[in-house]
């Protein structure tokens, strides 16, 4: 697990801001009291619902407004969890190429090259099969057979 992994776990929440009670995750960030039913929201969850109310909106402006630090909202657009709308001004940067991206870490292109190169790495490590295969005899739990003769099953 990464640093930043940790991170994130770190800042989930676990208990009740009102009651002090554990919190039990619902879904897409969302964690309920369950003793007093309150909500409350992990990082994921509060740039969800910070863009459900506010629309699409720069990074710098959402980690402001919702104290969830850029570099964590940098791991959600690299993994797939947000995505940047189509016609932003400002995309994240493909890590080989450098081209623009609304999500992920490498452009489509690069993709493609990575997995030649490592099906290619992968080739020299593979070994051959043998032509025809020296059938096994097959094999039983003796064991058991014998204890079923003496009890009569």
């Amino acid at each position: 697990m990464t640093d930043i992994d940790m991170k994130i776990m770190d800042r989930r929440p676990m208990y009740c801001k009102e009651c002090g009670g554990k919190l039990f995750y619902q879904n897409s960030g969302i964690y309920q009291c369950e003793d007093c039913g309150a909500e409350e929201y992990d990082d994921f969850g509060k740039i969800k619902n910070y863009l459900e109310i506010h629309g699409p909106s720069p990074a710098p402006y959402i980690s402001e407004d919702t104290g969830v630090p850029l570099e964590i909202i940098s791991v959600f657009l690299r993994n797939g969890r947000l995505e940047i709308p189509e016609g932003s001004k400002y995309y994240i940067k493909c890590e080989r190429c450098g081209c623009a991206l609304r999500y992920g870490r490498y452009c489509p292109a690069c993709t493609r090259e990575l997995a030649g190169q490592l099906q290619g790495a992968l080739f020299e490590q593979m070994g051959e099969k043998p032509k025809q295969e020296v059938e096994k005899k097959k094999e039983k739990m003796h064991f058991l057979d014998n204890v079923n003769k003496r009890t009569g099953r």
